[in-house]
């Protein structure tokens, strides 16, 4: 009878090493959010329960869809982080702490630089339905966009969208306010421009996603968000990103002409009445 205790409790610490020090696989081709992403992570490590989690960076060229899946699967990665709404909060586990305070619904434009002009055309709500827009294809805003009148094009692959909008496929590529800054930095070379005046708003939550078998690392995440989230830490991380700061420093966004829409495929579990996970661009200076 000692002997198999000793072997029960062998096995338990055994697995309680395991867990501490599992390896959370994740996947950063091509995507402007992933070093966002990936430190918002670790910081919910650091404060978690298990802080012995090492993140293994892969670089494959996956689309959305298949990322989702792999996650979903418990394939190639365990992790990964994308805009919410219902349909992918049925098929993954969502962590529902919004990575970006929701800035990621603060939407303006990157467009082709000779067609600003166009865009000073725009005064109202039809005005804008006028314009086509960008997307990419499993993307949960453009189906936002579409449940709002717009007309979208998409297509699988990110970087396509910039050469899309330069060569006139589309007039608009909608990007959260801290992306466009960095991306256009990039892309030196193309023709493409912030606009000037227009920001579209809707409420858009960004979020890590687990495997829904993964239960044990969900439940470390959200206790390391929420301790990080209590003593400041999750702000100071937020506030000191350099895309973050370039918000602050170029997007003008007290100044815009705000064009809001709803969002029907926000889930009901979407945390909107927590104002501490959400940014009111109202608090600039």
């Amino acid at each position: 009878m000692i002997k198999i205790v000793s072997l029960c409790l062998f096995a338990l610490i055994s697995s309680q090493a395991f867990c501490a020090n599992k390896t959370i696989r994740v996947n950063d081709f091509s995507d402007p959010n992933a070093a966002y992403s990936i430190k918002m992570l670790k910081l919910a490590i650091a404060h978690s329960d298990n802080p012995d989690y090492q993140v293994e960076v892969i670089k494959e060229d996956l689309t959305q869809a298949r990322v989702n899946e792999e996650v979903r699967s418990g394939g190639l990665l365990d992790l990964c982080w994308a805009s919410s709404d219902a349909q992918i909060e049925s098929q993954l586990r969502p962590i529902r702490i919004p990575l970006f305070k929701g800035l990621l619904g603060y939407r303006i434009f990157i467009i082709n630089k000779n067609n600003q002009a166009r865009f000073d055309k725009v005064h109202t709500m039809d005005d804008l339905k006028k314009l086509t827009i960008g997307q990419g294809r499993t993307w949960a805003d453009g189906r936002i966009l579409e449940a709002n009148g717009f007309k979208v094009i998409k297509t699988n692959k990110y970087p396509s969208l910039f050469y899309m909008v330069e060569g006139g496929r589309f007039d608009g590529f909608p990007r959260g306010v801290h992306e466009p800054f960095s991306e256009l930095d990039a892309r030196p070379t193309m023709e493409l421009a912030v606009e000037k005046n227009l920001m579209v708003y809707y409420q858009m939550p960004f979020y890590l996603f687990v495997s829904p078998g993964n239960q044990a690392l969900a439940k470390d995440l959200e206790t390391g968000f929420e301790r990080a989230i209590a003593n400041g830490e999750f702000d100071k991380v937020f506030y000191g990103d350099k895309a973050i700061q370039d918000v602050m420093q170029k997007a003008n966004m007290k100044s815009r002409k705000v064009f809001k829409l709803d969002n029907p495929l926000l889930s009901k579990e979407t945390p909107i009445d927590r104002k501490e996970l959400w940014f009111d661009p109202q608090t600039l200076p």
